[in-house]
Order: structure tokens, then sequence, then C-alpha cells
């Protein structure tokens, strides 16, 4: 007998944002997992294995009938997987590409066949490229992506959009700003620890470090997606979820260096006013729409970012002697 309680179904759910949209979504519901694990890990949702509404399925979105058959009695979606590391579009644009565009297309087309009505799709701040207004609205055009990675998630969205009012289907948008938090697995906190692992004296930092970016923590993402779903009712609902205000790439180093105990350690800039192909080096998104509905965020930029050092620290990386 079917349980009469809201059946989820969230792809990358063993990622790092996906995981934590499991741990809100299973105190309501009964939740699915379905995950391949090229980039998630499945010890971010072993505290859920074994409940009776809980369940993970290790399969690729580009295997379709597998997922039409994991779809099945599904209410709705949250579609989270996508290839994490904007960086690789420079050397393997087709990664966006099926991991992304394709894939996306697979979960549509499974939910049409379905007749699953309802999904809350992770977009990006990178759709908007590098607009002229700052902070930049949802309405903002023309969307013009600088990286194959903002690239795929536009094609997506228009996807999306598409399937919505052709097939009766319900969705929810959202672009994030940068996200960070516990289980954290690439980013530029992930990439300053990592580097600082290897060398304690000299921190890396790609760019001139005058980059100004809004960094969002990862609980706070988790709750908004849900807040959204709650109270907005449009056929295609889009919404953007960071913070109002941002931080500078360089005080992200102080920061990370401090709570590394290495304070008196070297900052060695590359220099550019991006760090790489595709980095938008100014970025800091309008939330007022989701703000007027009511969703209020726990931290801002600095605050999110030193919870999440801490957090990393204390999970995954020890702190240098």
């Amino acid at each position: 007998m079917r349980t009469t309680k809201t059946r989820y179904l969230v792809t990358g759910g063993c990622g790092f944002i996906g995981s934590h949209v499991v741990d809100r979504l299973i105190k309501s519901g009964a939740v699915i997992v379905y995950d391949n694990l090229s980039s998630g890990k499945k010890e971010f949702i072993n505290g859920h294995l074994g409940k009776k509404n809980f369940r993970f399925i290790k399969a690729d979105l580009l295997n379709k009938n597998a997922l039409i058959k994991a779809m099945s009695g599904v209410d709705v979606v949250f579609h989270m997987a996508a290839n994490p590391e904007i960086r690789i579009g420079e050397v393997e644009p087709e990664v966006d590409f099926k991991q992304g565009i394709v894939a996306t297309y697979n979960v549509l087309e499974a939910m049409r066949l379905c007749r699953v009505k309802k999904i809350a799709f992770a977009s990006s701040s990178t759709v908007f490229g590098e607009p002229a207004i700052r902070p930049t609205p949802e309405d903002y055009a023309p969307l013009k992506p600088i990286s194959v990675y903002g690239a795929s998630k536009l094609a997506c969205e228009g996807l999306v959009s598409a399937y919505s009012y052709m097939f009766g289907i319900q969705s929810w948008i959202f672009r994030f700003a940068n996200i960070v938090g516990k289980r954290g697995t690439h980013g530029i906190l992930v990439d300053f620890l990592q580097k600082l692992e290897k060398n304690r004296k000299t921190l890396e930092v790609l760019g001139n470090g005058r980059q100004r970016k809004s960094y969002l923590l990862v609980e706070d993402v988790a709750g908004g997606m849900l807040f959204a779903l709650r109270r907005a009712g449009e056929q295609v609902n889009i919404f953007n979820l960071g913070t109002a205000d941002d931080i500078r790439i360089s005080e992200i180093a102080g920061i990370v260096l401090e709570k590394s105990g290495l304070a008196k350690a070297k900052v060695r800039y590359t220099g550019g006013s991006r760090g790489w192909k595709g980095d938008v080096p100014l970025m800091l998104l309008d939330i007022s729409k989701i703000r007027k509905l009511g969703w209020r965020i726990n931290y801002g930029s600095r605050f999110a970012v030193i919870k999440a050092v801490d957090a990393l620290l204390q999970e995954k990386y020890a702190r240098p002697e």
C-alpha cells in the first residue's frame, strides 16, 4: 500500500547540497536518493540508510530506463545532480552537456512518462554571466553565461520551463550563489584547505584576490528551497538564493589561514581579474523576491564562510601543527 506521505526523488542526493536537502525532506516524507556517486559520497546519507521512508538507488541519470523505474510513484523531484566543478568545462565541455543538459532532459522525460508534476531544479548564478546590474534580479536580461557550466544550467532552465508549460508540470528554479558548509567537496574553501595540506607556508590564490562574491551557508539553501515550494505557486517559479552582501576573495584567504592556525603564511596571487576561464569576478544576487515571501537567512557571506571553514576543519581536515 502506498504511503500517504509525499514521496520525493532527489537526484544527486549524496552530494554536498543534495544531502542537506535529503536531511530536510526525510522529516516530512519518503525519500529516494538517485546518485551514481561520481562526485557524491554515500557516507553523507549513512544516517538515513535502513529507515523505512528512505531508499538509495545507485544509478546514472543517463540510464533512462533505470530513471523511469525509480520515478514511479514519485510526487516531487529535487534535481540536484550536476557536474560540481565549473573549471572542468575548459578541458572537457562534454561533461556539462551530458551531466547537465542530457541528464536534465532524461529527468523531465521520466517525469512526463510517470506523470510526476512537481520539480525543484538547482540552477546557478552563472546563468547571468557578467551582468551590468548588481545585485542582479531574477528578471535581468539578456542572460549571457561565460562558462560551459553556466550555459548548461541556462539550457536546463529552458527545458524545465518548456516541460512545465507543455506537460502541466509545476517547477521551482533556484539560482544559487556560492554555497559553503559542512560536507563541502569542492569550491574555494576546499581548494584553499587542500593547498594548505600540501604547503603550509604559502597559499596560492587564483586571480588578484579582489574578486567579490556572495557566499551562502548550505543549510540556508536547503531551507530556502523548501520554503519556496510551500509559498510560491506559479507554474514556473524562479528564485535567487544568496545573501544580501558579498566578501572579497582575499578576505576569505585570511579567514582560512587564521582558522587553520597559519596566520603567518604568505598569500601568493596568480594575477588577473578572474581566477580561471569562466570565472565571474563580481557576483551579488538580488534576493528581495524570496525575502518578500518571508524567507530569512541565518548568516551573511562572511559568517557563512567562517562557519563553513570551522565545519570543514572539524570533519575532514586536521589543523596543521
